[in-house]
């Protein structure tokens, strides 16, 4: 059994994000929503790892038409319930034509994924021209940070094999981009079930940023914070490439 199928029927991860503070989502769910000025139909946002639904609804109560999808049939029992456009998917091949999508995103999935280099393909592919791609996952490759709840992000010798790891992909990026990939790790399956510690990909900022680029895309920010924090504490930390060593990789990228 894969890994993304030990989602497929936990009801203790789908009870813990109905726990979830909507306010977590607040700068995602921002992101995903795109302008409706220059729109003539009302635009289409797909929620990649919906999770119980609350995104979904918060972007339909803003009136777009909004979809997730998500492996976890105990996920989508719940957020079925917020909306009819949450569905059940393979985790692997969306169940959408090319360029459906005026937006899509994934919230903290990426790290999750057994076919990551594919699972951003997918995010692009169903993404209109000139739509919105938002990504955000964890930076397990972090090197400054505080509250490092993984062990991959903790101690010092973690974060000295963190920062040779970022100077490695950055060198493969220049000199080998046909060798970039996606680091992975060992799961940390706990009881009672804890998020997170279970993710298998070493996602950082960098790769992501990388592979949407390869993808087609091109990148109009990125950010270490994947929350809204006060504002004059988010410019400094997202105003130099320091960054990318830092809490998550925020990324806001346009299909080409």
């Amino acid at each position: 059994m894969g890994h993304q199928e030990t989602y497929r029927h936990n009801e203790a991860y789908a009870e813990f994000l109905s726990g979830w503070d909507i306010n977590f989502y607040s700068k995602y769910i921002d992101n995903l929503s795109i302008s409706t000025t220059e729109n003539t139909e009302v635009p289409k946002i797909l929620d990649v790892g919906c999770g119980v639904g609350q995104v979904v609804l918060k972007l339909k109560e803003r009136g777009f038409s909004a979809y997730g999808i998500d492996v976890s049939e105990a996920n989508i029992a719940r957020a079925t319930q917020h909306s009819p456009s949450c569905t059940l998917y393979n985790g692997k091949k969306l169940p959408f034509e090319n360029n459906f999508f005026d937006s899509v995103g994934s919230l903290n999935v990426l790290e999750h994924v057994e076919e990551p280099e594919l699972f951003l393909q997918e995010l692009v592919r169903v993404t209109k021209p000139q739509g919105k791609i938002t990504v955000s996952s964890p930076n397990f490759l972090r090197v400054i940070g505080f509250r490092d709840y993984h062990p991959r992000m903790r101690g010092l010798n973690n974060k000295i094999h963190n920062a040779l790891s970022l100077l490695k992909i950055l060198k493969q990026i220049r000199l080998s981009p046909e060798k970039v990939s996606f680091e992975k790790m060992p799961p940390i399956v706990k009881e009672p079930f804890t998020a997170d510690d279970d993710a298998i990909i070493v996602t950082n900022p960098l790769q992501i940023s990388f592979f949407l680029k390869r993808y087609g895309c091109e990148i109009k920010q990125i950010s270490c914070t994947d929350r809204y924090v006060n504002p004059l504490i988010d410019w400094i930390l997202n105003l130099t490439p320091l960054k990318l060593m830092m809490f998550n990789g925020f990324i806001t990228a346009r299909k080409l």
